[in-house]
């Protein structure tokens, strides 16, 4: 087999959670427990970073990932889901994985690790563990792909572990209330490692990690919000720099409302990895931050899909796809229109999110115009559902049949002086992304 062929016989056999949603969910570690035995324990042989959380873990990994290589580490970084190519997911100093690696490796190892029945996502942690011993990583930053405690990616016994915020997403896997869900990824804590938590305002929350902080022994818990780092921030045309309390003047090209509560837990995990014993100098700090996109190639953060010219209007992206993403998003939408500008917003959503929970926090505006879509995998929400969730709540606009036809047209009404924004989705973001890649 080729490498697609490879891929097209993983996503034949295998439940793959991002196509088939809860039927593909496999909770436990019993199974990569097993097949890690089988594999000789690959994840030993490289010390880890671990980011759980519900929104933000893919800017901190993709950064703190950054930093690492900057400071003159060879680095592994998994993360999850992948936009373009399944090849994003498992990364070496940026560099995706080997595409003959993924095909002989499959070859190799699946007859003996089926009976154990994986997920893909179950498979894709054990392929990265096994690339990243075979290429020596020092480290390796790894997102957890969902919840914590019953995450195949909780065999690792990290350096740090870092949980990023809590808020609604993943109910029907992680609980209904957040202290449910904020005890789900506690189950990333460690004995003897220390623990940041990213952003936690909520009383139930705060208590529930403390309660999880004893029962796991882990060494220290550190409330990054309760002691920050980052004095003040100002946002710029292309980046944001922040002052902050010991690493000078930092500067990131991750735009979101949203990261300067990354950029502070990031801060936070980098003084604690350093008493871990990495070097990581102040310099090579903020060559971290000013180069995570070069360096990991991170994509879908506030994204900038076609710069603005006197023909053609901005085109933005983001991932965001849960109340917690859009209650930063919404307000940054809402700029753009209070700058006078006209909105054109391409959106789809999957069917099992808190859809009504997102849907709050849209321009509600005249001179915002939606063009709902699909996209094309089971779980997507039909685009006429969307739009009859959307209008009583003053979310005006017209269903497409694709999300290339709701494109089209967002960008052949929009003027030069306009902005066109795609989201929603990961679905949605990724296809037009492979439209511009064309």
């Amino acid at each position: 087999m080729n490498y697609q062929e490879t891929l097209n016989f993983l996503y034949a056999q295998l439940p793959v959670f991002e196509t088939q949603g809860a039927h593909a969910y496999k909770p436990g570690l019993e199974r990569c427990e097993a097949m890690d035995t089988a594999l000789g324990h690959p994840h030993q042989k490289f010390k880890t970073i671990h980011v759980a959380g519900t929104n933000g873990k893919g800017s901190c990994s993709h950064t703190l990932a950054s930093i690492l290589q900057c400071a003159g580490y060879r680095v592994g970084l998994f993360t999850s889901p992948h936009l373009l190519d399944f090849d994003e997911r498992i990364r070496v100093n940026g560099q995706p994985i080997d595409h003959d690696y993924v095909t002989q490796w499959i070859e190799q190892q699946y007859p003996r690790l089926k009976q154990e029945q994986p997920s893909f996502f179950e498979l894709a942690t054990m392929m990265a563990f096994c690339y990243f011993a075979e290429q020596k990583v020092d480290v390796a930053v790894i997102e957890v792909g969902l919840g914590g405690r019953l995450d195949s990616t909780n065999i690792i016994l990290p350096e740090v572990s870092v949980i990023t915020n809590i808020s609604f997403d993943h109910m029907q896997f992680l609980g209904d209330t957040l202290p449910q869900i904020a005890a789900e990824k506690a189950g990333i804590m460690k004995p003897s490692v220390p623990c940041i938590i990213g952003e936690c305002t909520d009383e139930r929350v705060h208590f529930t990690f403390q309660q999880n902080a004893q029962l796991h022994q882990v060494s220290e818990l550190i409330f990054a919000s309760e002691n920050r780092q980052i004095l003040w921030v100002r946002q710029h045309i292309d980046h944001i720099e922040y002052e902050t309390l010991s690493d000078g003047t930092l500067q990131s090209p991750l735009m979101g409302a949203c990261q300067p509560h990354n950029a502070n837990t990031i801060l936070w995990a980098v003084h604690k990895m350093r008493e871990r014993g990495f070097n990581i100098s102040e310099e090579q700090l903020h060559e971290g931050f000013r180069s995570v996109l070069t360096l990991t190639h991170l994509r879908g953060r506030w994204e900038t899909l076609q710069p603005a010219t006197e023909q053609q209007p901005l085109v933005l992206c983001d991932t965001g796809h849960n109340a917690g993403c859009f209650e930063y998003l919404g307000p940054q939408l809402q700029q753009i229109i209070d700058r006078g500008q006209h909105l054109h917003i391409v959106f789809g959503m999957v069917s099992d999110k808190d859809i009504p929970s997102v849907l709050q926090y849209l321009p509600k505006s005249p001179q915002a115009t939606y063009y709902f879509c699909q996209a094309t995998t089971p779980r997507a929400l039909p685009a006429t559902e969307l739009q009859q969730m959307s209008a009583p709540l003053g979310l005006l606009g017209n269903t497409y049949p694709t999300i290339e036809q709701a494109y089209r047209t967002a960008l052949s009404s929009a003027r030069p002086q306009d902005v066109v924004f795609i989201g929603g989705s990961n679905y949605i973001v990724c296809e037009v992304m492979r439209l511009l890649a064309d």
